[in-house]
C-alpha cells in the first residue's frame, strides 16, 4: 500500500468515526469562523502611517499620536531602535520596517494596515537624511540616495496610501520637509535640493487629492534636537535663531498632530514653518 498524502472525503468521515452531518457541521462552523476574521475594530480611533518612527521627530509623533487616542503603523528600516517605540504602546502601535524607496517595502506595509485595521486615515511622510556636500564635493551616489529618501519616498507613500486614505474618516497627510527648502542652504545642494522637490510634491498632492477629499499640508522644520543634529554644531546652529536653542522633536509634532486634525479641517496645501524664527535671519 503506498502512502497518499491526501485524504478523500469518506476517508475522512471513517477516521473521525462521526456521522456525515455532524463532520458537516464542524466543517461549516469552521468556514464560518475563517470568514468572520477580520481587521480589528479600532474602537473609532484614527488610523496613522509613520515614516521614520524609530527615533527623534518620528517616535516623538508616534508618541504624541499615541496620547490622542490614535493606532499607528510605525516603520522605519532601524528594527531595534523601531521596536522600543512600538513597545511603550503596544496595543495601539505595530512596528513594521519599511524603506521608503522600496515599492515592495510600501505595499507590505499597506497591506498590514488594511488587515489589521482595515485601512488608513493619516498619513505622516517623516523619514528623511541628512547629507552634507557642497556643489563641487557633490558625489553622484550621495546625492541620489538623499533624493531618492526625501522625495521619491514621500511619493511612493503617497501612492501606496491613497487607495485606503480615499475611503478613510477625514483623511489627512502630513510631509514633513524642512526649512531648507524655502531658502539656499549653503554646502548641502544634494540635502537642499531634494527638499525643494519634496515641497513642490507636497504641493502638487495638495492640490490633487483635495478633490478627493484627502487633505495634504507640510510641515517645514528647522534645527530639531535629534540624533541627525550633531552636538558640536548647537552652539553655531543656536546662535542663528532668534530663540536661541534648537527646537525639540514633541515641538513638531504637535504641529503634525495638528495638521491631521479636524481642527484644521480647512487647511489645504499649508506650510508650517517650525523653526524657532531661524529664517528670519538672513543667514543660514
Amino acid at each position: 500500500m503506498t502512502d497518499d498524502p491526501t485524504t478523500n472525503e469518506n476517508d475522512q468521515r471513517r477516521t473521525t468515526g462521526r456521522p456525515d452531518d455532524q463532520v458537516d457541521q464542524t466543517e461549516k462552523q469552521h468556514e464560518d469562523t475563517e470568514d468572520t476574521e477580520g481587521p480589528m475594530d479600532t474602537g473609532g480611533a484614527r488610523r496613522a502611517l509613520v515614516t521614520g518612527a524609530a527615533r527623534g521627530q518620528g517616535a516623538a509623533i508616534v508618541r504624541t499620536l499615541v496620547a490622542e487616542g490614535y493606532v499607528v503603523l510605525a516603520c522605519d528600516v532601524l528594527a531595534d531602535e523601531l521596536a522600543a517605540v512600538a513597545a511603550e504602546a503596544p496595543e495601539q502601535v505595530v512596528a513594521q520596517p519599511l524603506d521608503v524607496t522600496s515599492e515592495a517595502g510600501w505595499s507590505a506595509a499597506v497591506a498590514v494596515a488594511k488587515e489589521k485595521w482595515g485601512g488608513l486615515d493619516a498619513l505622516v511622510n517623516n523619514a528623511g537624511t541628512l547629507h552634507r556636500a557642497s556643489l563641487l564635493e557633490e558625489d553622484p551616489a550621495a546625492f541620489e540616495r538623499a533624493w531618492r529618501v526625501n522625495c521619491l519616498g514621500p511619493l511612493l507613500g503617497l501612492q501606496a496610501c491613497v487607495p485606503l486614505l480615499r475611503s478613510g474618516n477625514a483623511p489627512a497627510v502630513v510631509n514633513t520637509v524642512s526649512n531648507a527648502a524655502l531658502r539656499p542652504f549653503d554646502r548641502h545642494v544634494g540635502y537642499a535640493s531634494s527638499k525643494w522637490a519634496a515641497r513642490g510634491l507636497s504641493l502638487s498632492a495638495a492640490l490633487e487629492l483635495a478633490e478627493l477629499g484627502i487633505r495634504v499640508n507640510t510641515v517645514l522644520p528647522g534645527p530639531i534636537a535629534t540624533p541627525m543634529l550633531s552636538p558640536e554644531s548647537v552652539p553655531r546652529i543656536s546662535s542663528f535663531v532668534p530663540l536661541g536653542r534648537p527646537g525639540e522633536p514633541p515641538e513638531v509634532a504637535a504641529v503634525v498632530a495638528f495638521l491631521l486634525s479636524d481642527a484644521s479641517s480647512y487647511l489645504v496645501g499649508a506650510e508650517v514653518l517650525v523653526d524657532g524664527g531661524q529664517l528670519l535671519r538672513t543667514h543660514l
